[in-house]
């Protein structure tokens, strides 16, 4: 090979080596090892160990890693945190979590997954799953990569209500005892049911994915059981909600329904 050629094709290599391969959050593993591909997967937290003891994650418990961050939520309340990943170790540094009360053991459960989830953590991948431990192994996180829920066929369970505000929504928990049976399935068939806390319900409904609106063509037609006094505010508020136009955003695992005043809900896909 002419001494040029060679050159040219030295060159190139050379500063390949020198910029490293290394993807993911850290920019680099170090000794050639790959970053963990934690980032653009949408993760489902499935348990957390703190000090030896295993407990399972609540429905809507998640994180996604993106730009050197990681957010998320607990089943209780949104978190924030930095990340850098070297190689099979990512080291997560907690910024801030929202304040919104939830019952005792969606609490409790929060406290151990920021606890679980902070620090030098090494991660292992098994399939879709990703378990991350301390140095220790007293501590740790197991996620399972997920696909993104469709708004259609998927059961959405309500977990949260949504008011409007001038500096934007803020979000609370459902009122204390009403219990976990609001659900809903928008069908393919352009019918939305379901239950609003208490009463079973059903309602025509469009779907436009382009304004991303969906429109309850109420009001629903509902079953008639009694039921406690928190399951009939929310069936209240729900059915009063679920009759009109609704703006919609789809967030991976969870939808967000608002009226044009900006009350709403917040709902999670129910594991499959």
């Amino acid at each position: 090979m002419p001494k040029s050629r060679a050159l040219a094709v030295l060159v190139p290599l050379l500063l390949l080596t020198a910029c490293g391969t290394g993807g993911g959050e850290g920019g680099g593993a170090g000794a050639g090892e790959p970053d963990l591909p934690v980032a653009g997967t949408h993760w489902t937290v499935d348990a957390v160990t703190v000090d030896g003891r295993r407990s399972a994650a609540p429905d809507g418990a998640r994180v996604d890693f993106e730009d050197g961050r990681a957010r998320g939520n607990s089943g209780c309340n949104t978190f924030d945190a930095g990340v850098v990943v070297r190689g099979d170790t990512l080291t997560v540094s907690q910024d801030g979590v929202t304040e919104i009360g939830c019952p005792a053991d969606r609490q409790r459960f929060e406290k151990e997954l920021l606890k679980a989830f902070s620090g030098p953590l090494k991660g292992t991948l098994k399939g879709a799953g990703l378990r991350l431990a301390s140095a220790d192994g007293r501590n740790g996180v197991e996620l399972t990569a997920e696909e993104e829920a469709p708004l259609r066929g998927t059961t959405w369970k309500v977990d949260g209500l949504v008011s409007g505000s001038g500096d934007g929504d803020t979000a609370s928990s459902l009122p204390a005892g009403s219990g976990t049976k609001a659900r809903f399935v928008v069908g393919a068939d352009g019918r939305i049911t379901g239950n609003l806390g208490c009463n079973d319900f059903s309602a025509t409904a469009r779907v436009d994915e382009k304004a991303r609106t969906l429109t309850v063509e109420g009001p629903a037609a509902t079953t008639r059981m009694m039921c406690t006094s928190p399951q009939m505010k929310l069936e209240t508020k729900l059915y009063e909600l679920l009759d009109g136009p609704l703006g919609y955003r789809l967030n991976h695992r969870t939808l967000t329904l608002t009226d044009a005043s900006g009350e709403g809900l917040t709902a999670t896909a129910a594991a499959r």
